[in-house]
């Protein structure tokens, strides 16, 4: 029962810091993610990451990435493949050289400085598609470049991964196998799947549901749908956030995506998506700050501009206007769970020294925190030059 008190404190301070950034005309988001710092080990000690909570956050991130999904016009995504191609392709190997080589010169060996660059690699799109929500951009050329490479960023940084730890004699299993070919193969069945289930699957098993005669039974159907995806796609190695958006894009053309989606988003914003938020938030704590102050300060800032550079000008090749660019490139700079998710697998198989790992930490976190501010101010000062014109 403990963790009720918890989860009281966390949905009451998400609420008050969001209206207090949203009152500041700045996303709620940003107030939602300070909440876990303030709550956490990092300032009042009052909530400390557990099971109880990541998973409550593990649901809202899979519920938001479907939501995002739900929300999703599926030609403009096709219509940007190249671009999200590239800017997830460049937006890959940019991180994994930059902080790769800055990690050498900060002592470490080649293969943890590999490593450090490939924590680094994905984007967790999560948190800009709150923010792209807010400013209403979700359907935007910007905000639906940003969606398409971010899922294909998760699944090329998924297969350096798991080259990675093939290829290295130090490292786990990062698939469903220990053959890394067999995986690629596995993952693009699975692709094969998705691409069944929304063709054909999807629209029978929601015409199904509508026949049943239980409350909620569209709902129900959707959400089984939606996890089923996201279970399936984390069992090949793949990120459980990759299966909810397909699922959503799945719901999205069938005529009860308007019901699920509202229903949906009440599930997600009234208690799942704001511990996802704050749990973010509460793995921040300041313990190796002054030791490693140099290395966090250096790692922040390129981790900062490897995914920003590579955004912005990927998408200027494409015929995007310069605030265009920027935007993408500012939506694509969170790391989130999905970073957290590959630094546990790098400690927990020794892929790095340990006296690090808390400065990895912080620099993941700093960077999801300051995100939506950079994603906000470029949007913000697109829509005032789009005003003015």
């Amino acid at each position: 029962m403990h963790f009720l008190g918890e989860l009281i404190l966390i949905l009451i301070t998400t609420v008050l810091l969001g209206q207090l950034f949203s009152r500041l005309n700045m996303p709620a988001v940003i107030g939602q993610l300070l909440s876990g710092i303030v709550l956490g080990p990092a300032i009042l000690g009052l909530v400390h990451p557990n099971n109880i909570v990541s998973l409550f956050s593990e649901f809202g991130v899979i519920l938001l990435m479907f939501l995002a999904g739900l929300e999703s016009d599926l030609d403009l995504l096709k219509k940007y493949f190249k671009l999200s191609f590239t800017v997830a392709t460049i937006g890959v190997i940019l991180p994994v050289v930059f902080i790769g080589i800055a990690s050498m010169v900060f002592g470490m060996k080649f293969l943890e400085a590999l490593f450090i660059g490939i924590v680094f690699a994905a984007t967790s799109v999560s948190i800009s598609v709150v923010v792209l929500q807010e400013a209403h951009q979700l359907h935007s050329r910007a905000g639906t470049a940003i969606l398409g490479a971010a899922v294909v960023d998760d699944i090329l940084a998924v297969i350096v991964l798991s080259l990675f730890t093939t290829f290295s004699h130090e490292g786990g299993k990062s698939g469903l196998t220990n053959n890394f070919f067999l995986n690629l193969l596995i993952e693009a069945a699975y692709f094969v799947v998705v691409w069944f289930i929304y063709k054909w699957v999807a629209p029978y098993f929601m015409k199904l549901a509508e026949k049943v005669d239980v409350n909620y039974a569209v709902v129900i159907a959707s959400l089984v749908l939606a996890l089923a995806m996201a279970w399936a796609a984390d069992f090949v190695g793949l990120s459980a956030v990759v299966g909810a958006f397909f699922g959503g894009l799945a719901i999205r053309q069938t005529p009860e995506y308007k019901e699920v989606n509202s229903s949906v988003s009440v599930i997600g914003y009234a208690i799942f998506i704001p511990v996802f938020f704050a749990d973010i938030g509460l793995s921040m704590t300041f313990e190796s700050f002054f030791k490693d102050i140099w290395f966090i300060i250096v790692m922040t800032i390129l981790a900062l501009l490897s995914k920003f550079w590579a955004g912005k000008y990927s998408s200027e090749m494409f015929g995007f206007t310069k605030d265009e660019g920027n935007i993408v490139g500012a939506g694509m700079i969170s790391r989130g769970e999905v970073a957290l998710i590959v630094a546990q697998i790098g400690i927990n198989h020794h892929l790095f020294p340990e006296d690090i790992y808390s400065s990895l930490i912080l620099v993941i976190i700093v960077t999801t925190v300051l995100s939506p501010f950079i994603l906000n101010h470029f949007i913000k000062k697109h829509q005032t030059e789009m005003a003015e014109k």
